[in-house]
């Protein structure tokens, strides 16, 4: 178990390296000049090669890829070009917003998606299943933009239970965390149902049943468990979809995240900050899937790493 793990770590630097060579490359190929961004447009050519050269811009793209892995393996992402901030602190609290959003996404889907995958599958081809894949299908085909604003007019205008937007404690996280759930429940929802079913056929099912054990022992003890497994892997999946996925719902519901930040960033040209939060993006993924593999032990010991 901990040699897997130790392994699956040290497979995971590659993995690292080639996010922050893709993320440093694709910001080299966006269009505009980050010097002449802080410049100004009325700065003289003088000055903008000044700037230019005092970022390092002016050395080939080789060596400034050298000097930004080496920065970000101690931790260091440079300056913000817009606010002359350091990246880290700039990024970090944004980062710890949309994290919450996200766990608590993950939280609610999972709850929802559990109970109505379960029940889906245990009253298969009743008025419960039809009903509830009803709402599946309504959960994945529904845009998070127009459901959040649907949300907002319905909890927050005319009922007034949640503020539409900001983030004054807990109670401002109920309404985008819902939003941002929603189409993680119905595929969970639907995963658990196809895999529980799934699990129904198999002879160890039977063989509990035959022993005079209790349905709800076989369904929670037996059944679930096992159906879990594949359900595991699209939660993984989703978290990342999920950190990926909040920067509408952040703007819709004016969360303070990392997506709405880099978003700004885009518009500024403020590359710094833009590769600081997508690398704390793709690493967030990866060690997100890096849990899940390791749970998979825990739900089936019959899965061998050696």
């Amino acid at each position: 178990m901990i040699s897997y793990v130790i392994r699956r770590i040290l497979m995971l630097v590659p993995t690292l390296i080639g996010i922050t060579l893709v993320s440093f490359l694709i910001l080299q190929l966006v269009p505009g000049d980050p010097a002449r961004t802080i410049a100004g447009l009325e700065a003289e050519e003088e000055d903008i090669e000044a700037i230019r050269h005092q970022l390092g811009l002016d050395k080939p793209i080789i060596v400034q890829y050298g000097i930004f892995l080496k920065n970000v393996t101690k931790g260091e992402f440079g300056q913000s070009i817009r606010t002359q901030n350091d990246v880290v602190a700039e990024i970090w609290p944004r980062f710890i917003n949309t994290l919450k959003l996200a766990l608590a996404s993950i939280l609610i889907s999972l709850f929802i998606g559990l109970i109505i995958g379960s029940v889906a599958a245990i009253r298969q081809n009743t008025i419960v299943d039809y009903t509830s894949m009803v709402f599946v299908l309504l959960g994945i085909s529904t845009p998070t933009f127009w459901s959040g604003l649907l949300i907002i007019l319905v909890f927050s205008v005319f009922l007034g239970w949640f503020p539409s937007g900001g983030s004054e404690g807990l109670i401002s996280l109920v309404l985008p965390a819902i939003t941002l759930a929603a189409p993680s429940a119905a595929v969970t929802a639907r995963m658990t149902r196809s895999s529980m079913l799934e699990v129904f056929r198999q002879d160890y099912i039977r063989t509990a049943r035959a022993k005079g054990q209790k349905e709800s022992k076989v369904i929670y003890k037996h059944a679930l468990k096992n159906a879990l497994i594949p359900t595991t892997t699209i939660v993984g999946l989703q978290f990342g979809y999920l950190m990926g996925g909040a920067v509408l719902v952040e703007t819709v519901f004016t969360w303070p995240g990392l997506g709405r930040l880099i978003v700004d960033s885009i518009y500024t040209r403020d590359y710094p900050v833009v590769q600081g939060g997508v690398i704390l993006f793709a690493f967030g993924f990866v060690l997100a899937n890096l849990v899940v593999d390791i749970l998979y032990i825990y739900l089936d010991p019959r899965i061998s790493y050696e």
